[in-house]
């Protein structure tokens, strides 16, 4: 795919290069403070929120693990109907570790709801989220939300792990999908 190609799936740049660049530091920064003193354990879940922990982690000033759980939850290619199956579960034992969920995004909050729930009834010591995007007007179900990157419209994104199926997610910024890819609402 040429990069032309690239940038014919984005119908618009949302959040730039350089904004995502200051944003994550800033995250890391808060997130720092917060856990100072403590020892703390990132769980990614995969495969979207990969690039977004890898320069979130490079802005964590405490000691810190890291970990990944893949998930899949059915429905149509943009939408989550929140029945989720664990493809990857962790190697590492959470029982009073605390915890920071590294998300790309949030849109329905079923899948998330039903990961926190899981990793919550393995009593870890703390248990917090951290999204580098969220999507409001999506919401179904309430969750916790204590790190958010970029409230963001409903509408279909890509770039900075973010894909569409499989593709565009190393785009260096985060962009809006172009509808005339798919036949899918956007």
């Amino acid at each position: 795919m040429t990069q032309t190609e690239l940038e014919g799936a984005v119908s618009e740049i949302l959040i730039e290069r350089d904004a995502l660049s200051a944003r994550v530091a800033e995250l890391g920064a808060e997130i720092s403070a917060d856990y100072e003193g403590r020892e703390l354990l990132l769980i990614g879940v995969l495969k979207g929120a990969v690039f977004f922990m890898a320069d979130l982690m490079r802005h964590v000033r405490v000691p810190c693990e890291i970990d990944f759980m893949a998930i899949s939850s059915y429905g149509a290619a943009t939408d989550s109907s929140g029945v989720v199956r664990i493809l990857k579960d962790l190697e590492i034992n959470i029982r009073d570790r605390h915890v920071l969920v590294v998300e790309d995004v949030i849109d329905s909050g079923l899948t998330l709801s039903y990961l926190i729930r899981n990793l919550g009834a393995r009593e870890p010591a703390s248990l917090e989220i951290c999204a580098l995007l969220t999507k409001p007007g999506r919401r179904e179900i309430d969750v916790p939300v204590r790190y958010v990157g970029f409230e963001i419209e409903n509408r279909f994104v890509i770039g900075y792990g973010l894909d569409f199926a499989e593709r565009y997610r190393n785009l260096p910024y985060v962009g809006v999908l172009n509808e005339g890819l798919t036949s899918q609402p956007a």
